[in-house]
């Protein structure tokens, strides 16, 4: 008997230790709440362009994560094709940020999906904890302001008519 409460109190001090000493990533836990400023972000593209959300002030701005091996990102990916068209010449800027893949990738899922909108290359997925998010595919639309008003988990039907209406209210 004596030797269980030393070994439950050795078991208890350990967890303990465990939860509090382990380095995490404490300040990446919060979900963007809609309604607040988009986290600021420096990224270069595919194509080696840099991008920043402070240069993309007056445009609404669609931020959609994705990656090449993600089943419902490829049938997602003509329907944001769809969208980038119907948007030429309004204040509407779209990105897609590649999350836990390699940008050797790009070029044959490109041409294979006609993807036409820049990709961000995203290194340690550094956005993606800034943004909170859950998984792929997942979108973000700002204002023209850099305000988060919409959050959408999950492959969507960009190409419908609720969606593009969605989008419109923000430009």
């Amino acid at each position: 008997m004596k030797h269980k409460s030393i070994i439950l109190i050795i078991v208890i001090a350990v967890a303990a230790a465990a939860i509090f000493l382990t380095p995490g990533e404490k300040s990446y836990k919060t979900i963007m709440a809609v309604g607040t400023p988009a986290p600021a972000f420096e990224l270069r593209d595919s194509t080696g362009k840099l991008w920043k959300l402070s240069e993309l002030k007056g445009k609404a701005v669609f931020i959609n994560f994705w990656a090449t091996w993600c089943t419902t990102c490829k049938a997602e990916a003509p329907q944001k094709t769809t969208l980038f068209n119907a948007m030429q010449g309004k204040p509407f800027q779209m990105l897609g940020v590649l999350y836990k893949d390699g940008p050797e990738n790009l070029p044959s899922y490109y041409k294979k999906y006609n993807v036409m909108n820049p990709t961000l290359i995203d290194p340690d997925n550094a956005m993606a904890k800034l943004y909170g998010i859950t998984g792929v595919p997942e979108t973000f639309i700002l204002d023209k302001e850099g305000i988060l008003r919409e959050r959408l988990i999950g492959p969507q039907e960009w190409s419908s008519p609720e969606k593009m209406a969605l989008i419109e209210k923000w430009l």
